[in-house]
């Protein structure tokens, strides 16, 4: 009897991915886990780990806002607290999503749709816990209204959760973009901040039958409020207070103070009355007075807090902290609000506010960031639960952070973070060695990532991971295609994107030594990559933001002398690439990083859509976006010489893939023509043995075809028909080795869903013994069989369509049935939900 493949283990080892481009795209909760948009779902990473962890499918749009319940980790005299932890998303078609965290087991799970949707976009959503399982939220939507919900929590792991629907509030024909809520002092009324685009901030309070009724506005901003954040209580010389910070496109943050007057003066206990000896001098305004029940409220500006250059969008109070207070009755834990914000702001700073000890006027106490060309403005700013680190995601999707390393002090050190593209991921292809794996997107971006050996720094830590490492390509066009170059010589690529030029780019001296310090690959006795006659170090990039010029050294040895040439040019590039002892941050990689361009390919009426590279490295091929036979020929290029040898003329639309086989025959022309599907074909894919290749189409099936060459001549044959898919097929990919004589299809669909399937073709018994001579072709077809034997987890899958799958093949062709079970395989895959992901897979 044959063996099998009887078990697979898949594990999702990287997720590459940049945060969606919207204010509240990102939240840090209390478990310190890090949530945020990517796309149509909601990413998971650990700050801990630099690493994104998984992505929560869910929503059928762009997630524009993301808020964990409770915001802060919850205190109770008791120690008692839920056994998960709850998330809320908000999305572009007006859906609101309530996810839990089990934070025993690390599992989230989706609790509920909340029972109906905005008609537009949801902007902003914020909450307070009423009690340990009771919370109220607010959502605030484009379509100029804002909903309140009230919801109740099970008390155990996976039950029930109630949401309901409590009151809809609307403030004309202005949308609202921000809102916080709280609990004032002293009592158990719920207040409700909100501001937007009329420069005002609106507060309205929970009266006795749970509606919010309005209180008072706030006026002073002179352009949109993009943000509003609530401190928690404080007590004070005079009572309790609530402070609101709020920020607007105006440059400025402003600090509210909320306290009832009763409570001003000690020796005066009527209500109603204020006495005016009380305020600080600080509170040099007085503002609007609101009632509740039978409590006065004033509101008075606090302080007014200038220092960014543009537009503030985010503002947060530093996480509460652990307070002991000791009585007669014993030793009692508190929540204390300490007196600091946080702001973030489009002109690429994060600045800490404080109040001096002395005058008690807001001071800016830190100030971070500043990112030059790679930034392009913060949209958020987050501290972490601890109040030691914090994070911000900028306008191209990237993550920044910062920990404070003094004890006591201020010490602010940037730290490494998740990393990824903001846009579809079209194409990805892996080095010809197998040390990093190549992607290219409509970010107008290619990126490059690699395993880190961290043993390299410390020789106890045994342990690698997954990090962007360079960034070889920065664009003036989106990107559609890249192919790696095989064969001798230095790493190169060729990047095709929305022009009509490819543009072929060579690895420089800088990466090749950083690329030491990731983990090696066996190479199989492949020739190892030499680059001693590599002349360029990096690369800059021109004014036009097309064309990356080389920065040429002489004589470059080793990192030494290179640093020493850098400094001794007469003008310091733009850019200054050097070797990485560890994984680069964002500033880095933007302009550090880039490769260099040697040639450009012209040839092509329209923008390139599809390339690929032979497997020896000899031809490359090119097609573009066509609507008639003379535009949608295939051009055939020499590497080396970059000559065009050859155009071939077969479809009559777009090119929308290629594939060599292995065997690389040459020259090519058409030996055959079949009307193989109903709709597009977007994916086709060759076996290992170069007898039958799979084409995947929008119609939903994949088939496979049986290639025939008898005395020359070639003819193509429908071996199977796999059964009808749940969605459309747009990538296909064989594992280039054979498993126990069968072999492993992957497949990518227009869902984001993954699918393993083995094959088993009709094998002579020469085939059963993995003999060379089975490698002869077939004179008939007999019946496929083919199985689906593992289907990914949701978790681990994209949330839109797959762009592209791509298995690391790092070994000979003549080694393709040796069964190496022990050995684990790599799957790269990326698609239009933003993300380049990896899978360690391991068959039994």
């Amino acid at each position: 009897m044959a063996k099998c493949i009887c078990h697979v283990d898949v594990e999702n080892i990287f997720i590459g991915a940049g945060c969606n481009r919207v204010v509240n795209g990102a939240a840090w909760g209390p478990d310190d886990l890090v949530a945020f948009g990517v796309q149509n779902a909601v990413a998971i990473f650990s700050p801990q780990q630099a690493r994104i962890l998984l992505t929560l499918p869910g929503h059928k749009d762009f997630v524009k806002c993301v808020e964990f319940v409770p915001k802060h980790q919850p205190l109770r005299a008791d120690g008692f607290t839920l056994e998960e932890r709850f998330l809320l998303s908000g999305s572009a078609d007006g859906v609101i999503i309530l996810w839990a965290y089990l934070r025993l087991e690390n599992k989230w799970r989706k609790v509920m749709d909340f029972p109906s949707s905005h008609e537009k976009a949801v902007t902003c959503i914020a909450g307070v816990t009423l009690s340990v399982s009771e919370a109220l939220f607010v959502s605030c939507s484009s379509d100029c209204t804002v909903w309140i919900w009230h919801a109740l929590f099970s008390l155990q792991a996976a039950g029930e959760c109630k949401i309901s629907f409590c009151q809809s509030i609307s403030l004309g024909s202005r949308a609202v973009e921000a809102a916080s809520l709280a609990i004032l002092p002293e009592s158990n009324n719920v207040i409700l901040a909100m501001g937007g685009l009329d420069n005002h901030i609106y507060l309205h309070v929970r009266d006795m039958i749970g509606q919010f009724t309005p209180a008072c506005v706030l006026k002073g901003h002179q352009d949109w409020v993009r943000s509003l954040d609530f401190s928690l209580p404080m007590a004070e010389s005079d009572g309790h207070a609530l402070y609101l910070a709020s920020s607007a496109q105006d440059r400025y943050i402003r600090i509210w103070k909320i306290s009832s007057k009763y409570l001003c003066s000690a020796g005066n206990s009527k209500k109603g009355t204020m006495n005016s000896e009380c305020f600080s001098l600080k509170m040099y305004i007085d503002g609007p007075v609101f009632k509740t029940e039978s409590t006065l409220w004033q509101v008075s500006l606090e302080s007014l807090l200038v220092g960014h250059e543009d537009w503030v969008y985010s503002v947060r109070w530093k996480p509460p902290v652990k307070k002991y207070v000791e009585d007669d009755t014993g030793v009692h834990c508190n929540l204390h609000q300490p007196l600091s914000v946080l702001s973030a702001s489009m002109d690429r700073t994060m600045m800490i506010w404080e109040p001096d000890s002395r005058s008690g006027l807001w001071m800016n106490v830190v100030t971070v960031g500043e990112l030059g060309h790679s930034a392009l403005g913060f949209f958020g700013g987050l501290w972490s639960p601890e109040g030691d680190t914090i994070l911000a995601h900028a306008f191209s999707g990237s993550f920044h952070m910062w920990w404070n390393v003094s004890l006591g002090g201020s010490d602010w050190q940037p730290q490494l973070v998740p990393s990824g593209h903001s846009a579809p991921v079209v194409d990805v292809a892996w080095a010809k060695t197998g040390q990093f794996l190549l992607s290219a997107s409509h970010d107008q971006t290619t990126r490059l990532f690699s395993p880190w050996d961290w043993s390299r720094l410390d020789s106890a830590v045994k342990r690698s991971s997954w990090h962007e490492i360079a960034r070889p390509q920065v664009h003036g066009h989106d990107f559609n295609c890249i192919t790696v170059l095989r064969g001798k010589g230095n790493h190169a690529y060729v990047s095709g994107a929305e022009e009509k030029v490819a543009r072929v780019l060579e690895a420089p001296v800088a990466f090749l030594e950083t690329l030491q310090h990731t983990v090696e690959r066996e190479n199989d006795g492949k020739e190892k990559v030499g680059w001693e006659d590599v002349k360029a170090l990096g690369a800059n990039m021109s004014a036009l933001g097309l064309s990356q010029k080389p920065i040429y050294m002489q004589g470059v040895q080793n990192t030494g002398a290179a640093q020493t040439s850098i400094q001794s040019l007469e003008t310091i590039p733009a850019a200054l690439p050097r070797m990485l002892t560890a994984p680069p941050l964002d500033e880095h990689l933007a302009w550090n990083t880039l490769w260099p361009e040697t040639h450009k390919l012209y040839g092509h009426g329209n923008e390139l859509f599809s390339m690929c590279c032979d497997h020896k490295g000899k031809l490359l091929a090119t097609a573009c976006k066509a609507q008639s036979a003379t535009v949608a020929e295939i051009w055939l290029w020499q590497v080396g010489s970059w000559r065009p040898v050859s155009r071939l003329h077969s479809h009559a639309l777009t090119v929308t893939q290629m594939e060599f086989s292995h065997n690389d025959e040459d020259p090519f022309k058409l030996v055959s023509r079949v009307e193989a599907h109903k709709r597009i074909i977007w994916t086709c894919s060759w076996s290992p043995c170069d007898r039958f290749f799979a084409t995947g189409s929008r119609d939903k099936f994949v088939k496979i075809w049986f290639v025939k060459n008898i005395d020359s001549v070639c003819t193509v044959t429908l071996a199977v028909t796999f059964p009808p898919f749940k969605s459309s097929i747009t990538a296909l990919a064989w594992d280039k080795r054979i498993h126990f004589q069968e072999y492993v299809l992957a497949v990518g669909m227009e869902d984001g869903l993954l699918e393993l399937w083995k094959v088993r073709p009709p094998l002579s018994e020469k085939m059963e013994l993995g003999m060379a001579e089975s490698l002869q072709p077939l004179s008939s077809i007999s019946r496929f069989d083919v199985t689906c034997f593992i289907q990914f987890d949701v978790f681990s899958c994209h949330v839109a369509s797959v762009n592209r799958l791509v298995w690391m093949d790092n070994f000979n062709q003549e080694d393709i049935h040796k069964e190496e079970t022990n050995r684990d395989l790599l799957l790269a895959s990326c698609g239009m939900d933003h993300t380049v992901r990896l899978f360690n897979i391991k068959f039994s």
